[in-house]
């Protein structure tokens, strides 16, 4: 996977002022678009998308400071079709306009060219299973809420504080299918897992295929499919929060699977009375890569 990700990033400055085609370059490295975008973001911590457009203003801000072209030409040869779109990327960038940068000379934020590696991590095992289920369904109360990667998500936590204790009982009591209790669901994620981009959140309880969902809820349908189930242990979320991340940086380099769409999924499986502690489940549908 490092190898992959390199490559993307060599791609990314052969074609700075053009499309980039991910798709194409996933297939050509035997893995998928989705899987690809998912880990890039993980490991540069930027989606994809971010960090074509703070190289390609890097590399535009050295011309417009050498003052060797129009603006407009500037703007067309990376990428731009007038100077009013150049310019609010470059702002965007760099926090001034290209005429103030070329007459000051800056402020100039620049974005180095990455270069993955894969440090000797890993000294602690990840607890890890496999595991093949067959379609089932997800069912429980849904909310649009945006992506937020570190520390409490407050709009998922307005949404379940929001929830009456009677409806958890009864959430529980649908619940039929592995993984078991109540789950927290993270759907229609971002490929380039952007922060601040919405995600559905759905609160609830997984059903067999064949369980009907009450008219009242909201619910996911999840074919059948292999998943890699992670364990976490410990303070809360920042346990589960750091299993996450370790999926990126140490299991998916490790090992022979890739990230197939669907939603991911928490079972809270233990936890103290304020939530402070919890023991964790992350269930990440996967395929072989």
């Amino acid at each position: 996977m490092i190898s992959e990700l390199n490559r993307l990033v060599d791609l990314v400055e052969e074609h700075l002022a053009e499309e980039l085609d991910v798709n194409g370059l996933a297939r050509e490295l035997g893995t998928t678009e989705y899987h690809l975008r998912r880990m890039f973001s993980s490991l540069a911590s930027m989606p994809l998308s971010e960090y074509v457009r703070r190289r390609r203003m890097t590399v535009a801000a050295a011309d417009v400071v050498r003052g060797e072209d129009d603006l407009l030409g500037i703007a067309v040869r990376h990428g731009y079709g007038s100077t009013e779109a150049f310019g609010r990327a470059f702002r965007a960038v760099h926090g001034a306009g290209p005429r103030d940068v070329r007459r000051d000379g800056g402020p100039l934020r620049t974005q180095p060219r990455l270069r993955i590696r894969l440090t000797v991590e890993g000294s602690i095992p990840m607890d890890t299973r496999l595991v093949d289920r067959p379609a089932f369904r997800l069912v429980g109360h849904a909310a649009r809420v945006p992506l937020i990667h570190q520390g409490v998500n407050p709009h998922i936590q307005e949404h379940i504080t929001a929830l009456p204790p009677q409806e958890h009982l009864r959430l529980k009591a649908l619940a039929d299918a592995e993984p078991g209790g109540l789950l927290q669901v993270c759907d229609d994620l971002d490929p380039d897992g952007a922060e601040g981009s919405e995600l559905t959140y759905l609160h609830g309880v997984a059903v067999s295929g064949d369980t009907p969902a009450p008219e009242d809820l909201d619910a996911i349908e999840v074919p059948a499919g292999r998943w890699a189930v992670f364990r976490s242990a410990g303070p809360h979320p920042q346990a589960l929060q750091t299993t996450w991340a370790a999926t990126a940086t140490e299991w998916f380099p490790s090992n022979p699977w890739r990230l197939r769409p669907g939603p991911s999924i928490v079972a809270v499986l233990e936890r103290a009375a304020d939530f402070s502690t919890a023991t964790c489940e992350l269930w990440l549908p996967v395929e072989p890569a």
